[in-house]
């Protein structure tokens, strides 16, 4: 059995080496290298060259190596083969830091303290909100959105959820498809988007959608927390909102097209903050065990955990 690992982007050879302590009685290969593709019997994929499974007869399953899966759906030769996504422990707690970690930092004003302290100027502000009265809205409630509501929750936030048909989330106020949607975005100081990336999701973050959330807030203004995918949001959107006061702040880890161009005004514009899609980084190790993991199970004859629904995308 070859495991065949397709990557651009990142740096290949971690998830090499991992795979090979992983799976030493089996061969590992990175796509680029020769190698017979009728022994290839999995792959592990980010964002691999369109194509790269297409001669592959005898293939398996396809192990998404991030927690999406749309850089696989995009390709139009992709097989007809089980595709599993990503659901690991770190990736899952390195996310929701990520997102109490921006919500923190607007509840508690930092970014005004930052400015603050670079002009040397001491302001004695006692109206800062309690996170009970801050309303947090999650958009997504998979495995990362429940996570980070539950953190949330204990940080004392008030906590809703969205997603495309009906969950529960314990104490946690949830709404469901366009019927909800409204609803949801009207009681939302803090939007934080971690939504896939499918044809009705992409670009959802739109002037329409913004212009929805709450005006009542604590915080002056809504924010966003966009930490799913660039897809899902119009950036043209977002500057004109900001610019207009539709937005207070906007904190951006993932972008319509990345790595983010220098020339891009996101880099500049004092409402945004730009971080280079690390959110919720895929460790070599604690993914590569996860898909080892899966392999094993699949020649063990178990069914495939996590397997993405090809309908929906996801």
């Amino acid at each position: 059995m070859t495991l065949l690992v397709a990557i651009t982007g990142w740096e290949v050879e971690p998830w090499l080496d991992r795979f090979r302590r992983l799976l030493p009685d089996r061969r590992v290969v990175a796509s680029g290298e020769p190698f017979d593709p009728a022994e290839i019997r999995y792959a592990a994929a980010w964002k691999h060259p369109p194509g790269a499974f297409a001669s592959l007869p005898n293939l398996r399953a396809i192990f998404s190596l991030g927690a999406g899966v749309d850089h696989l759906m995009n390709d139009p030769a992709l097989p007809d083969v089980p595709i599993a996504r990503v659901v690991d422990d770190d990736l899952t707690n390195r996310m929701s830091e990520y997102v109490v970690l921006h919500c923190l930092m607007h509840l508690r004003q930092q970014r005004l303290y930052d400015r603050l302290q670079a002009e040397r100027r001491w302001w004695d502000d006692r109206h800062q909100p309690a996170a009970r009265d801050v309303r947090v809205g999650i958009m997504g409630l998979g495995v990362l959105g429940q996570d980070a509501a539950m953190k949330l929750r204990v940080m004392g936030f008030d906590v809703a959820g969205w997603s495309r048909s009906p969950r529960s989330v314990e104490g946690v106020a949830t709404f469901s498809g366009s019927e909800g949607l409204d609803a949801f975005l009207a009681r939302t100081d803090i939007l934080v988007c971690l939504l896939p990336l499918t044809d009705d999701t992409r670009g959802i973050l739109n002037a329409s959608l913004l212009g929805r959330l709450a005006r009542d807030g604590r915080l002056g203004g809504p924010v966003l927390i966009n930490a799913g995918r660039g897809g899902l949001q119009v950036e043209a959107d977002i500057l004109r909102a900001l610019d207009e006061g539709t937005l207070k702040a906007a904190i951006l880890d993932v972008f319509e097209r990345e790595p983010l161009d220098p020339a891009s005004p996101l880099w500049t514009h004092g409402g945004v903050t730009v971080t280079p899609h690390n959110a919720a980084m895929s460790a070599p190790d604690a993914v590569g065990a996860a898909v080892a993991e899966g392999i094993s199970r699949m020649e063990s004859g178990l069914p495939l955990r996590h397997r993405v629904d090809r309908s929906r995308g996801y």
